[in-house]
């Protein structure tokens, strides 16, 4: 005799753009898998609702299975499955539930796992501990055949926390279900949908502009330092130096320093509205486009003839130095000098090349860099002396020799 009086129920819904951001991700060649605690039919109904499983894809299930050769034997019977849709030019969706991916993670499985989920469009697995979602991370962590593949785990409950930690990017959505996927990843959003932001635009500029920098700092330093080779061959090998030792101390502090700088914290290659609009642009990051071996030894090729054009060009222009009007030649400094003026211009207009986002920041980094090494020379030429006095005060006060008679003056007078 009991009276309903009254009924609670919590809503458990698709946040905002899911379905439009997981579509974008497989536009963009990102495979999305969905490890999650539901059972099998609430998890295919989300693959449905959030555009993981298409109208026509192929379900592949490997469920309820109470021991490893019953997985074993299923996974077999879905390669050949595979197979046949390949051929077909058929796309597929792999659901395997947690009793079956505990034995198909087995070390004698996981690889015949692996066969069957690469194909896949995507796969679902559901009723799935969180130890099992780490797993499955760490297994295409581990595997040899992804080692080039990069893993990125969205969660946004405590149940998620050791699958961010295990892959190579944490992703945390702080929300209704607490704060512990946030605080145990690397980067954390409000929504879902964010994600499509913080990959297709942040990590496209930030690829770019990594690659960058590294690249321009191998081709300004073999510019400038190749060039002691060059001269090596004119001294007989003797040891000499072509740049005065201040010069080449400055060149990486001050004189090359704002270019990659700049361009590493604010070139935009492409727009944001282009990249968000064209989700096709983030397989230039996938492919590595930007930087792999053929192209870092296109740079360094690059390095060596700007070196030898500046090193020739300068030498065979005053062979013999440049006499005074009081007789006096001022040998090989002067041609160093100018080899060096040379290298600034040609590393700062290379920065120029390289960058595609001209602000006033850009113009202030490529010229100020020119306008600093003028500068300097020209306060240096006629200061040297200061520099040379300096030098040979903190070497005296930093040799062992001047605190040892520091010492023993000291002790002698105690």
């Amino acid at each position: 005799n009991l009276f309903v009086i009254g009924a609670t129920a919590i809503e458990d819904k698709l946040q905002e753009g899911v379905p439009e951001a997981i579509a974008n991700f497989q536009e963009a060649g990102i495979r999305v898998w969905m490890l999650t605690g539901d059972k099998q039919e609430t998890a295919v109904n989300i693959g449905y609702s959030s555009c993981l499983i298409k109208q026509d894809m192929s379900l592949l299930l490997c469920t309820e299975k109470q021991s490893a050769e019953d997985t074993r034997q299923t996974l077999v019977q879905i390669i050949d499955r595979l197979s046949g849709l390949k051929a077909a030019k058929k796309e597929a969706v792999l659901v395997i539930d947690g009793m079956s991916l505990l034995y198909a993670l087995e070390s004698d499985t996981s690889e015949l796992f692996l066969d069957v989920a690469i194909p896949c469009q995507s796969v679902i697995c559901c009723r799935v501990t969180p130890i099992q979602k780490t797993c499955v991370v760490n297994l295409f962590k581990s595997s040899k055949r992804l080692q080039r593949c990069v893993t990125l785990a969205v969660g946004d409950g405590a149940n998620d926390v050791g699958m961010i930690q295990a892959a190579h990017v944490g992703v945390g959505i702080s929300g209704h279900e607490g704060l512990q996927a946030a605080c145990a990843s690397d980067y954390s959003i409000a929504e879902f949908r964010f994600l499509q932001k913080l990959l297709f635009v942040h990590g496209v500029w930030s690829y770019i502009r990594l690659s960058k920098v590294i690249l321009y700092s191998f081709y300004k330093n073999i510019c400038l330092y190749l060039i002691e080779l060059w001269f090596a061959t004119q001294n007989g090998f003797s040891g000499q130096v072509l740049f005065e030792r201040w010069t080449i101390s400055l060149y990486n502090v001050i004189f090359t320093l704002l270019p990659p700088l700049v361009f590493g914290i604010i070139d935009r290659p492409v727009t944001e509205k282009a990249l968000m609009a064209n989700p096709k642009l983030y397989k230039t990051s996938q492919n590595a486009e930007h930087y792999n071996t053929k192209v870092f030894w296109v740079w360094i090729l690059d390095a060596v003839m700007h070196s030898l054009i500046a090193f020739w060009l300068v030498f065979l222009a005053i062979p013999n130095g440049v006499v005074k009007s009081d007789g006096v030649s001022v040998g090989q400094w002067f041609v160093g000098v100018t080899v060096y003026t040379v290298i600034v211009f040609i590393v700062s207009f290379k920065a120029g090349l390289i960058t595609e986002t001209w602000t006033w920041l850009s113009h202030l980094a490529i010229w100020g860099s020119i306008v600093m090494w003028l500068v300097f020379l020209l306060i240096y030429c006629h200061v040297w002396w200061v520099f040379l006095v300096l030098e040979f005060e903190f070497s005296y006060i930093s040799s062992c020799r001047t605190w040892y008679h520091l010492q023993a003056f000291t002790g002698h007078r105690s």
